[in-house]
């Protein structure tokens, strides 16, 4: 035989093998199981159920609070998992490493229905867009029990900046009295202390950090909570009446408030100069079990019906363009659930920190907790 021909027959040979047990012939062989890590309150009743259902994949559903976690059991690794929803600047520390897979984009015919803008903002994070899939995103800023602080200040009037509530002991010191929490996060403290300081939240300058721990020491007296999930039913039951808090987990609080008849007036602030935007996005560990079936439940949850189900529940923004009219109007035409152009130009946005960022968060955030 020529050489030629034999490396003719060669490629055909690999060719068939790979139609024989590419991506799809994996997908169908895999286990009818897949392992879900979500953020906690961050699905509709049904998300799941409509899945297994359709596929008759059985999901194993677990959740947790705040991204240190989840990228500490990916750099163990063998988590077991197929899908896990981190915070995109924590997913860009998670890709860099190797702890992800790539996505492939022919296993998602949904993909299409993604906004152009959502997907442009992460592509600064995830170059091409390889990692990453957006979930749904929202912003860091304060929830209030408006009653409650406006009782508590008393003759003092609400600030010009509602981020002054949190961060000038002039207002803050008032409301210990009615419950102040903050997110257990040293990620999200920090940024939001930078943000208030007029610096960039993800910012790498030495300088721009060390102005952070007076600022912060100045406020812990007042702190009477660390929450990054209790702190959503705190606010609906009146514990508390004002949270360092995610967007959507407010207006959970604040349905959760209208729905048990409790009586609190709860509030997600969009402060004067704006929050500070995350992208909680699906990504595949590199080690998952079943890869095909994660494919799946992404292609699934990009569905537009399914994804303004999540929007209709945890009151986030989601990044599916077709899926607007299938929003509730109620969610749709909440300024602090889908921003005005003019809200979001004040946000700031999402960017890449490096471990050595990181740590140098988590000292800051250690010394403010423990309150050494």
């Amino acid at each position: 035989m020529k050489l030629s021909t034999l490396r003719t027959v060669t490629t055909l040979l690999a060719a068939s093998v790979g139609l024989l047990f590419g991506p799809a012939a994996q997908a169908q062989e895999e286990e009818k199981i897949l392992n879900v890590y979500n953020w906690s309150d961050y699905i509709a009743e049904d998300t799941i159920k409509n899945f297994e259902k359709e596929t008759g994949i059985k999901v194993r559903y677990d959740s947790f609070d705040n991204n240190e976690i989840v990228h500490a059991k990916l750099v163990a690794g063998k988590t077991g998992y197929d899908i896990v929803v981190p915070s995109s600047y924590w997913a860009k520390l998670q890709a860099d490493g190797g702890l992800l897979r790539k996505i492939d984009k022919s296993q998602i015919p949904n993909y299409k229905n993604l906004d152009p803008d959502v997907q442009a903002t992460l592509a600064k994070l995830d170059p091409g867009n390889e990692f990453f899939v957006n979930w749904l995103w929202g912003y860091t800023t304060v929830g209030i029990n408006v009653d409650k602080v406006k009782a508590a200040l008393g003759s003092t009037p609400m600030p010009d900046n509602a981020w002054d509530l949190l961060f000038k002991p002039e207002y803050i010191s008032k409301l210990k009295s009615c419950g102040v929490s903050m997110l257990d996060s040293a990620t999200e403290v920090v940024p939001a202390a930078l943000h208030y300081l007029g610096k960039p939240p993800y910012t790498k300058s030495v300088a721009d950090f060390a102005q952070v721990p007076g600022l912060l020491k100045s406020i812990r007296p007042y702190v009477t909570l660390f929450s990054s999930s209790g702190y959503i039913n705190d606010l609906a039951n009146g514990s508390i009446c004002l949270a360092l808090g995610f967007s959507g987990d407010i207006n959970i609080a604040r349905q959760r408030a209208i729905d048990g008849k409790t009586g609190q007036n709860i509030q997600a602030l969009i402060p004067k100069t704006g929050g500070i935007i995350f992208m909680d996005v699906m990504v595949i560990p590199a080690d998952a079990p079943r890869p095909g079936n994660a494919h799946k439940f992404i292609n699934y949850i990009l569905r537009p019906e399914v994804h303004a189900g999540l929007s209709n529940k945890v009151f986030y923004a989601n990044p599916n363009k077709e899926s607007k009219k299938f929003v509730k109007p109620e969610v749709a035409n909440n300024p602090s659930v889908f921003l005005s152009d003019a809200d979001l130009k004040k946000m700031a946005a999402p960017d890449a920190i490096n471990n050595d960022i990181r740590r140098q968060m988590t000292r800051i955030y250690t010394s403010f907790k423990t309150g050494l």
